[in-house]
C-alpha cells in the first residue's frame, strides 16, 4: 500500500525545478536535470537553492492585487481591513484549514543536503570554494527559515533531516513530534552552520542570503521561543505544562531554555545591532519621501519604497523588481491614489508618542484631543514622525503625473469599496512610490520588497535584555536611543517610562498584557518601540501570540479616525450610509460613537459586530483529520492509535471546532 497523503507530506518532490540564474528572480523550472547530472559545481548549488527562495522567504507577491505584506498586519490591533478573520470568531476556525503538516519544501532541502555534503567532503564539488561554502549556508537558513514557520504555526514538530524512503514504518516513525524548545534548537543548530559557512557578502550581494541574515533570523527565532515559553509556562502550549498532549518531557526545564534562548538572542542580534546603531537610514522628517523626479527627499521612507535597496544598510536582503525581465507586482496601484481596503488603527496611532517623549494623554505632552475634528494631518501633529511620514494625510502627494503634477490625497475613498477602502481612514503609506506608471498601468510596480531588515536585529536585544535582566544595559539603551532619536522623539526613553499609564494604553494596545495581566511600564514601552518600528512590516500577529497577549481580549473593537464632528462628516456627507442592516451601509452610525468602527459598518453576515474575541485554541493552528489517519495502526480507523496528537484544544475531526465552541 502506498501512503498517499503521508508521502506528500514527508517525502515531498525529489528534486525542484532548477536554474542556472543567480539573481534572485523568477525563472522557468528545468525539469530534464537529473541528479546524476547535478550538484557537480558551484553554480549547481546556486541554482537549486535560489530556486527554494520562493517557497522561504517572504516579499511583495506578483501580479496579485492588494497591498500584499503591507496588509499582513490586518485584523490585528495595529491594521483593519474590510471583513474578518475567524480567528476572531470561536468555533468559525475549524479542523481542516490552514494545515501546518506539510513537508514537501523541508524533503527539498534535505535532498540537497543528502547529495551535496558528500561531495563537499570528498572535495568533488568544483568552482570557488567560497562559493561552494556560501550556497551550502544558504541551504541551513532556508531550512531553518522553513522550521521556523513550522514552529509558529505548529509547535512541536517532527524533526527530520533526510529525505525520507516510502516506507510506512519509516514515514510513521518520523512524524512524531518533538517537544517546541527541540525544535527551536534545531534551527538554531541549523543557524550556526550557516553563520560558519556564509560569506559576508556572498555571491548575489543582497538579493541572496548573507551571513548577517543568518544572525538576524537566529534572534529572531531565539527571542520567539524565549518568550513563547516564558509567556505560556505552565500553559498546554509547552513542554510538561498542564494539559500539554505531548508524551515526553523528561529533561525540559523551563527556566534554563528561557535563559538560554534569550542569550541566544542577544548575542545574534548584537552582531548585527552594532554595525547599524550609528549608521541607520537618514529620516529627514518630511512630509513627502520623494520629489516629482522620484528623487529620494527622505532615505528612512525611500528604504521602503525604492526601486534599488543596495544603498540602504538596514536592509540585509531585499527582492529585485526588473520590468524588462518580466519580474514586477501590482502593490502600487492601491499604495498610490487610494486604501488599498486596509487602515492604520486609532490603537496604533495614539500609540505613538509626542516629540517630547510624553504620551498623548500625559500632563504636559502638548497634545489636543480637539485636533481629531480637523483631520489625520491635525491629528498626527508634533508626534512621532514615524506615523506621519507613514500615514496619508490631508494635502499630501500621493503620486506623481508623468508631466510632473502631483495627484493629492482624498479622503473620499474612505467610502468608497473594500478594494480601494481606507478602512479606518488613517491611510497607509509606508511602501508606496510616487511614481505613476506603477500605479496606472496594470501589473508594471518595480520597487523593492525588503525580506530581512537589520533594524530588527536593535528590537530583538533591547527586548531579549529586559525580559532576561529586566534592565536595560548600555548596549540597548544606545540601540533604543538610535531608534528615538531617528524617529525624532527625545532619546530619553524614561521620560516615555514613567509618564506611561499601561491603563490608557491597553485601550488600543494588546501589548499591554502577558497571560491576561498588565506587563511592567518598562518592558511594554520595548513592545511599543517595537511596534512603532514595524508597522506594516507583518510582525504583529507573531509578537503577540509569543508574548500571549490575547487572552483578554473579549469584544474588542477596532476604531478609526473621528468621522462624525470632524472635517469628513461635512466633506463626505452626500455619499455617507449607515443603514447597517441593509449590508450596504459604509460608516458605522453616529450612535455608537464619533470614530470610524470598521466592524460596526454593516451587520449582515457579520460575526463580528460584538468585536473581536479570543479563543485559546488559536495560539497554534490544527492538524489536519488526514494527518492522524495516515499515522495511526492497524485499520486506521481508531485516529488514538496515531503517534501524532493534536494541538491544544483542538479535535482530531475535519470541521470542528475547538473543544467548548
Amino acid at each position: 500500500m502506498k501512503f498517499k497523503y503521508l508521502s506528500i507530506f514527508l517525502l515531498g518532490a525529489s528534486l525542484t525545478g532548477l536554474t542556472a540564474c543567480n539573481d534572485y528572480l523568477d525563472v522557468e523550472p528545468q525539469s530534464d536535470i537529473t541528479p546524476a547530472a547535478f550538484f557537480k559545481t558551484a553554480d549547481d548549488l546556486s541554482a537549486y537553492t535560489i530556486n527554494m527562495y520562493e517557497s522561504t522567504f517572504d516579499y511583495i507577491a506578483r501580479g496579485s492585487y492588494g497591498i500584499s505584506i503591507f496588509g499582513w498586519d490586518n485584523h490585528t490591533d495595529n491594521q483593519a481591513t474590510v471583513g474578518y478573520s475567524s480567528q476572531w470568531v470561536p468555533g468559525q476556525w475549524k479542523v481542516g484549514s490552514n494545515n501546518p503538516w506539510s513537508w514537501e519544501n523541508i524533503r527539498t532541502v534535505n535532498y540537497f543536503f543528502d547529495q551535496v555534503l558528500p561531495k563537499y567532503e570528498a572535495g568533488e564539488i568544483t568552482g570557488a570554494a567560497a562559493d561552494v561554502k556560501h550556497y551550502i549556508g544558504e541551504a541551513y537558513v532556508i531550512r531553518a527559515k522553513l522550521y521556523f514557520g513550522i514552529l509558529q504555526n505548529m509547535g512541536d514538530a517532527p524533526i527530520i533531516t533526510t529525505p525520507l524512503n516510502d516506507i510506512e514504518e519509516e514515514l510513521i516513525a518520523a512524524s512524531a513530534r518533538q517537544p517546541r524548545h527541540k525544535v527551536a534548537r534545531f534551527i538554531i543548530s541549523d543557524l550556526d552552520k550557516a553563520i560558519d559557512l556564509l560569506s559576508e557578502s556572498g555571491p548575489g550581494g543582497k538579493n541572496r542570503v548573507t551571513k548577517d541574515v543568518a544572525y538576524l533570523l537566529k534572534s529572531r527565532v531565539a527571542l520567539y521561543e524565549a518568550t513563547w515559553e516564558k509567556h505560556h509556562a505552565g500553559t498546554a502550549f509547552v513542554p510538561g505544562g498542564s494539559g500539554w498532549p505531548g508524551k515526553d518531557a523528561q529533561g525540559y526545564n523551563a527556566s534554563a531554555e528561557i535563559e538560554y534562548f534569550l542569550k541566544e538572542a542577544m548575542s545574534a542580534a548584537k552582531v548585527v545591532g552594532d554595525k547599524l546603531v550609528g549608521n541607520l537610514a537618514e529620516n529627514t522628517g518630511t512630509a513627502e519621501g520623494m520629489d516629482a523626479s522620484f528623487a529620494s527627499l527622505n532615505p528612512y521612507y525611500t528604504m521602503f519604497c525604492d526601486t534599488d535597496m543596495d544603498k540602504y544598510s538596514e536592509v540585509l536582503m531585499w527582492r529585485e523588481y526588473i520590468e524588462a525581465q518580466g519580474i514586477t507586482h501590482n502593490i502600487q496601484m492601491q499604495l498610490q491614489d487610494n486604501g488599498g481596503g486596509s487602515g492604520w488603527t486609532r490603537g496604533l496611532v495614539n500609540s505613538f508618542v509626542m516629540q517630547n517623549g510624553l504620551p498623548i494623554y500625559a500632563d504636559g505632552s502638548g497634545y489636543d484631543a480637539e485636533w481629531e475634528k480637523a483631520g489625520v494631518k491635525a491629528t498626527l501633529q508634533d508626534r512621532d514622525s514615524r506615523i506621519q511620514i507613514f500615514t496619508k494625510k490631508d494635502g499630501d502627494i500621493d503620486r506623481y503625473n508623468n508631466d510632473g503634477s502631483p495627484v493629492n490625497f482624498r479622503m473620499k475613498f474612505l467610502l468608497d469599496d473594500s478594494s480601494v477602502r481606507y478602512v479606518t481612514g488613517f491611510g497607509i503609506k509606508k511602501g508606496k512610490h510616487y511614481n505613476s506608471y506603477m500605479q496606472t498601468e496594470h501589473n508594471k510596480g518595480t520597487s523593492g520588497s525588503i525580506v530581512f531588515r537589520g533594524t530588527e536585529a536593535l528590537l530583538n536585544y533591547m527586548e531579549a535584555c529586559v525580559e532576561l535582566n529586566g534592565t536595560v544595559d548600555a548596549t540597548a539603551d544606545a540601540y533604543w536611543k538610535a531608534l528615538r532619536t531617528r524617529a525624532k522623539v527625545n532619546p530619553d526613553y524614561m521620560v516615555t517610562v514613567n509618564a506611561t499609564d499601561l491603563d490608557k494604553e491597553a485601550e488600543g494596545d494588546w501589548g499591554v498584557y502577558s497571560q491576561g495581566q498588565q506587563v511592567s511600564k518598562l518592558l511594554y514601552n520595548v513592545r511599543r518601540e517595537r511596534r512603532n518600528e514595524l508597522i506594516g512590516e507583518g510582525m504583529r500577529m507573531a509578537d503577540l501570540k509569543r508574548w500571549r497577549a490575547l487572552d483578554q481580549v473579549k469584544n474588542y473593537q477596532v476604531t478609526g479616525i473621528r468621522y462624525w464632528g470632524s472635517i469628513y462628516e461635512a466633506q463626505l456627507a452626500d455619499n455617507c450610509n449607515t443603514d447597517a442592516e441593509s449590508g450596504k451601509a459604509n460608516m458605522s452610525a453616529k450612535e455608537l460613537g464619533v470614530y470610524v468602527i470598521p466592524n460596526q459598518i454593516n451587520k449582515v453576515n457579520n460575526l463580528v459586530w460584538d468585536g473581536y474575541n479570543w479563543c485559546e485554541a488559536h495560539y497554534l493552528n490544527p492538524l489536519a483529520q488526514n494527518v492522524f489517519r495516515q499515522t495511526a495502526t492497524g485499520d486506521k480507523t481508531d485516529l488514538t492509535t496515531s503517534n501524532v496528537y493534536q494541538n491544544p484544544g483542538w479535535p482530531m475531526i475535519d470541521g470542528q471546532a475547538p473543544t467548548g465552541y
